[in-house]
């Protein structure tokens, strides 16, 4: 730490005249012009070092009194803040709620739409296969309507020749 002035005024050794003097002694030698020169050297440092101390004393209030203000705003910016971020909760807690809903009713859907998905996959197989199945059995039945087409017309020409020939025969006979 730095010392103060009033600390490295205090620290300082006196010298051997203020020493006998703060004991009482006088030295034959001073005159009492010296000492008035001293005394008001001495007043003159005590007053130069009050009016450090003093001004270190007013620039220590101003210090104090900007922390104090930069505190109060600080504060009030953390208020601010704290203002902001309630707001801001606030406003996202509905839109949580909300897309929590939608969120839950997509499982609901989805746990629905498993099995259905499923009934609809085994419908459509068994749909395939009896479409398969009835096209099969479409192309059977086709297949013998027309061989009973060939049958019905090739019985005809035969009663029709046994028919032509029974004429025959009975034009011989007469």
């Amino acid at each position: 730490m730095a010392s103060t002035p009033k600390q490295s005024y205090e620290q300082q050794p006196l010298n051997a005249q203020q020493r006998a003097r703060n004991s009482g002694m006088i030295n034959s030698s001073q005159s009492p012009t010296g000492d008035d020169r001293e005394e008001e050297m001495s007043r003159s440092a005590l007053a130069m070092f009050r009016a450090k101390e003093e001004e270190i004393e007013r620039r220590k209030m101003e210090v104090r009194d900007k922390v104090h203000t930069y505190l109060g705003k600080v504060e009030e910016e953390t208020k601010r803040l704290a203002e902001i971020r309630e707001e801001l909760e606030s406003l996202t807690d509905p839109l949580r709620k909300d897309v929590g809903m939608v969120r839950k009713r997509i499982d609901v859907i989805n746990k629905e739409l498993k099995p259905l998905g499923q009934t609809c996959q085994k419908k459509e197989r068994e749909y395939k296969e009896a479409l398969e199945a009835f096209n099969e059995k479409n192309r059977e039945k086709t297949q013998l309507v027309t061989k009973l087409m060939e049958l019905v017309t090739e019985s005809e020409k035969l009663r029709m020749k046994k028919l032509e020939e029974l004429s025959k025969n009975i034009d011989s006979l007469h």
